[in-house]
């Protein structure tokens, strides 16, 4: 009996320890804006995987095998010979206007998250227009206890959000906002 007592407290007093100690846990972001432009007009300018002039952090992009499963690209950001981003296509449906993929590749001084997946689609709008949805889920760009402030879970947090925005606020500057 004294010895199933002893057992219990030391587990009670292990287990709070173990939670501090667990590694990072997955984020998820998810950014939406709405534009007066029917789906098909939207889709018709993000929808190939291979282009991201609709973007304007990116500089350029080129990759292999267009809209197929697994086709890359590289983003180019910034300017010519700024830093890059490669990203492979999972899941593509035209007719479902999304498509999802990872980062391959990418320094986390440029964005630090690891183990990256997202995905964006364009939807009606009730009323007309579209919403156009960009999500992701990663996990910060440090992968141990204790990161550093600019590899934290909040710093990759930022970062994606910022990222999502800056893309669908340009998609707002070109097809205008509903009722505007």
């Amino acid at each position: 009996m004294k010895r199933r007592l002893f057992l219990i407290a030391a587990a009670a007093l292990t287990l709070p320890s173990l939670a501090l100690a667990h590694g990072p846990t997955r984020q998820k972001v998810t950014v939406t804006a709405e534009v007066a432009a029917d789906p098909a007009d939207v889709w018709a300018a993000i929808g190939n995987f291979q282009d991201m002039s609709w973007h304007t952090a990116v500089h350029s992009s080129t990759g292999e095998d267009g809209n197929d499963i697994d086709a890359t690209r590289q983003l180019v950001l910034g300017a010519e010979g700024g830093p890059t981003i490669d990203e492979v296509l999972y899941k593509y449906s035209a007719e479902k206007m999304s498509y999802s993929y990872r980062i391959t590749e990418v320094k986390v001084e440029v964005l630090p998250v690891t183990n990256y997946s997202s995905h964006l689609t364009v939807k009606p709008r009730d009323g007309g227009g579209s919403l156009v949805e960009w999500r992701g889920a990663f996990y910060r760009g440090y992968p141990n206890n204790d990161p550093p402030e600019e590899l934290n879970d909040a710093a990759a947090i930022a970062a994606v959000t910022g990222v999502y925005q800056a893309g669908l606020d340009a998609l707002v500057e070109r097809f205008g906002a509903p009722g505007s």
